[in-house]
């Protein structure tokens, strides 16, 4: 009797969601798969071994990945993102300011709307003003992270101008400033160079 027999490996499935497909260049359905490998007799696995590995495989064009890529936001994640951190840059540098100046308020509901939050009023910046901003600046991170070099700068200018509505930064907005600049990743140079050129422009 011809006995066939070798070695193959064998994926199994733990785990599924959605996450950035790099290949596809879009949001997709994944599963994360662990690699074994097997014994096998006939074709068929009878005696498992080792584990191989775990890779995350896009559903829609089936490559493979190591399990790093789930760290990359989906599109969904970074849409949601930029707001609510938006959100907590205005109220953080209101609440180092003069939060009840109308001017400065209305400026901060516009930099909010104009990362995509059409409803968002003066009703709703007084919540967050009166909310304990805990948390704000691991939202501010979040979204850094996810930003360009030159989209953290127009990020932080959009801040700086809503520092600038009630008129001269003063110690507790700048310091404040400088913390949101941390918060995107940006360098105290780098911060004070978008600070300095946003105040120079809202002076001409």
């Amino acid at each position: 009797m011809l006995l066939i027999f070798g070695l193959s490996v064998f994926f199994r499935t733990i785990g599924q969601g959605d996450f950035h497909c790099p290949n596809c260049g879009g949001d997709r359905h994944y599963r994360q798969r662990v690699a074994r490998r097997w014994f096998t007799l006939f074709f068929i696995p009878v005696i498992p071994l080792n584990r191989v590995g775990e890779v995350v495989e896009c559903g829609t064009c089936r490559t493979r990945f190591n399990l790093d890529v789930l760290r990359m936001p989906t599109a969904q994640r970074m849409a949601a993102a930029l707001p609510m951190a938006m959100r907590a840059a205005a109220a953080t540098i209101l609440s180092a300011g003069d939060p009840t100046d109308s001017t400065a308020r209305s400026r901060a509901v516009d930099a909010v709307r104009g990362y995509g939050l059409a409803d968002f009023d003066d009703a709703m910046l007084a919540a967050d003003l009166a909310t304990a901003p805990e948390g704000a600046g691991e939202v501010i991170a979040q979204a850094g992270a996810q930003l360009t070099t030159e989209a953290r700068e127009w990020f932080l200018a959009q801040v700086v101008r809503v520092a600038l509505a009630d008129g001269a930064i003063g110690p507790g907005e700048r310091q404040a400033l400088h913390e949101i600049a941390g918060r995107l990743g940006m360098t105290p140079a780098h911060a004070v160079g978008v600070i300095t050129t946003t105040e120079g422009a809202a002076r001409e």
